[in-house]
């Protein structure tokens, strides 16, 4: 039987991704724009997803998303990504963002979001995930919080379906 066929500790999923704030992507005041930052998250996800999984990997969803602090040109973006749960073919990855002043060394938490990604084969199709396995007691605490998360998903997409 497989390696994935028996699950993955988390710490195998663990990713970290890493970028400067450019003018190109900031508003008029300076400040990275939050569609960015979004896209960034997605990109830090679905590395994290595909470690886990090793197969090609789409995004299903993104839950709610506060921007905390604003990102400056100039500012260092840091995301950290890891996988949460997994369910049959999808997945919850849990993404942190921290801006870090190079010029200071002060770094603020500036968003979180959690992301549900779907597995997939060479023709597209859903295909099962292997589990994550929790080691530590915090990742065994975001394992047991991800089951609630996708039962509130569940209820709000039943909810949005019913004419």
């Amino acid at each position: 039987m497989s390696e994935i066929a028996h699950g993955r500790p988390v710490r195998e999923s663990i990713s970290e991704y890493f970028e400067i704030a450019l003018p190109n992507d900031t508003n008029p005041l300076g400040n990275l724009l939050g569609g960015r930052v979004m896209h960034l998250v997605d990109l830090a996800g679905a590395i994290a997803a595909a470690r886990h999984s090793r197969n090609l990997v789409v995004t299903a969803s993104i839950d709610h998303m506060t921007f905390l602090h604003p990102v400056h040109v100039g500012e260092l973006l840091i995301l950290k990504s890891t996988v949460n749960r997994v369910f049959r073919t999808s997945m919850e990855v849990g993404v942190k963002v921290w801006v870090e002043n190079l010029g200071t060394g002060i770094v603020r938490h500036t968003s979180s979001a959690y992301l549900t990604f779907v597995a997939l084969d060479a023709n597209h199709n859903r295909i099962p995930i292997g589990p994550v396995i929790p080691e530590t007691e915090e990742e065994k605490r975001r394992f047991q919080e991800a089951g609630g998360r996708r039962e509130y998903r569940l209820a709000m997409k039943a909810r949005t379906a019913k004419p």
